[in-house]
């Protein structure tokens, strides 16, 4: 399914350009599944109100009356479901989208009324309009961009078509679980259409993998400072539930400067339901750092890879470089010391690094590597392969360090797979 979607897409994008597009095709997948989840709880509700075992029965022959209460947003929300208003579900969308621009239909209350369309993508921009300001927790997450998207209309009412074949449900998915395997696997080929671009979004599946399987964030506070789409909240999650944990027991923080990023990172978490704080809008986690006083049990990154223009005058003498002011002109010590400054005092970490990290010595890393060791924080090294990345190239590793080895948080010992 996920290679049939994708092709299908790829075939509508035509000279659109892939870091356009995306936001595109992934707008329209959450659309579809805040209005799936809808729908699903209002199946369920008017099942309610016609069972007499039910608190919510209302009693027999009360059509109309059961059309009014499935228009209360209160059952929605006291389950955690987003209200979506009647204009932005995704079968008065699809119907729209079919008619001549002019007209329009709206429903209100379980009655068709006119709405009138000037176009496909003010339709959808209208329709996440109306999402976000109905939900708190989406404002200023919704990428309204479909009236300035140069996409045929035609097209763009194809892609609404095509999103629609993803199935509501299945024998053993919910609709969360389907839309997040698709939002996953979308964000992965775009990640390498886009090339060198996708790399500040995406971390490759098999080494999110391997970094959630060793670190074990089982319960407490994960935080994720250079966040890009979220991929290491969604590995984590999906640790837990392989593992028979409790999804509830880890609360999620992360921060991300771009605001395309941030805002598909929030998507991809209100798809899958995960309760997140990644702060009022983007910033630089060095200059604005919108968690201060967080300390988390479990810190996971890949920023980027020797950044260069990072420093701020305003970061000279700042409490984070405990261990040594990291050179100007590369970034890497520096994520690296705001990492460990903001790991709880039994917490563990691991960073993404460039091969370069573990022998520089430009302006001070090794003395900065030198004390790390001897505060014994550095558990374990590991070396990647070249190629690995969209974004380069070079071979990489991965720098696990823990604040108390003795009582490191992690309730089982790694797996044999990783401890040749």
């Amino acid at each position: 399914m996920d290679k049939k979607l994708w092709n299908a897409a790829d075939k509508l994008r035509s000279n659109l350009d892939a870091a356009v597009y995306k936001h595109a095709v992934l707008g329209l997948i959450f659309l579809k599944y805040v209005s799936d989840s809808f729908d699903e709880r209002r199946l369920e509700l008017e099942a309610q109100f016609r069972d007499p075992k039910h608190d919510y029965y209302l009693g027999d022959d009360v059509d109309e009356l059961i059309k009014e209460e499935l228009e209360i947003r209160d059952y929605y929300t006291e389950k955690n479901v987003f209200w979506v208003p009647a204009l932005a579900r995704w079968k008065t969308l699809q119907d729209s989208a079919k008619l001549p621009i002019g007209t329009g239909i709206e429903v209100k209350n379980g009655k068709k009324s006119v709405y009138k369309i000037t176009s496909i993508g003010r339709l959808i921009d209208d329709a996440l309009d109306a999402v976000e300001k109905e939900n708190e927790k989406l404002k200023g997450v919704l990428n309204k961009t479909y009236t300035q998207l140069q996409i045929e209309p035609a097209k763009l009412g194809e892609l609404i078509d095509l999103i629609a074949t993803v199935p509501f449900k299945h024998a053993t998915l919910k609709s969360k679980d389907i839309l997040g395997h698709v939002y996953e696997y979308f964000l992965g080929q775009f990640a390498l259409a886009e090339g060198k671009k996708g790399g500040q979004y995406f971390t490759p599946k098999a080494i999110v993998t391997l970094i959630v399987e060793m670190l074990q964030p089982f319960k407490g506070r994960v935080y994720d400072p250079a966040m890009g789409s979220g991929g290491f909240f969604v590995q984590s999650e999906r640790f837990i539930e392989e593992h028979g944990g409790k999804l509830g027991n880890i609360s999620v923080y992360g921060q991300e400067s771009n605001p395309t990023t941030w805002r598909l990172a929030a998507m991809n978490m209100a798809i899958r339901g995960i309760d997140f704080n990644f702060g009022k809008e983007p910033a630089n986690s060095f200059t604005n750092d919108k968690h201060p006083d967080l300390r988390a049990d479990f810190v996971m990154a890949n920023p980027p890879f020797n950044m260069k223009e990072w420093w701020d005058g305003k970061l000279e003498g700042d409490p984070r470089w405990k261990y040594g002011t990291p050179p100007q002109g590369n970034a890497n010590f520096a994520w690296m010391q705001h990492m460990i400054y903001h790991l709880a005092p039994n917490g563990s970490m691991a960073l993404l690094l460039a091969n370069g990290s573990m022998s520089s010595n430009t302006r001070g890393e090794g003395d900065i590597r030198k004390n790390l060791l001897k505060a014994d924080l550095v558990e374990c090294m590991v070396a990647l392969p070249g190629q690995l990345f969209t974004n380069t190239q070079i071979p990489a590793c991965i720098w696990f360090l823990t604040k108390n080895k003795k009582a490191r948080l992690r309730p089982h010992p790694w797996p044999l797979r990783w401890r040749t």
